[in-house]
């Protein structure tokens, strides 16, 4: 039987290493779009936490991190999914 082998990935926000299970997945992908913790493409991660969304260097490390421009509404939708995680 095999291990899960952890994954650990970085929060773009407080530069906290992590096992990816622990952490929002947010994906550019050339097809879909912005996509939370689905999709293959230029990906960043942040933590499940109201301090790393909150951060004010949040908006320009994740805009500097996917390599495109992000609507004001995309990030009420990343408040929302953190809320629902406490």
């Amino acid at each position: 039987m095999k291990k899960h082998r952890l994954i650990m990935r970085r929060c773009i926000s407080c530069r906290v290493v992590q096992d990816r299970f622990n952490l929002l997945k947010i994906t550019n992908d050339i097809n879909y779009g912005l996509i939370l913790n689905k999709g293959i493409g230029r990906s960043a991660y942040v933590c499940k936490t109201q301090k790393c969304s909150k951060d004010p260097k949040f908006k320009k490390n994740l805009q500097k991190a996917l390599k495109s421009t992000i609507t004001p509404k995309f990030y009420e939708i990343i408040d929302m999914e953190i809320q629902n995680y406490k």
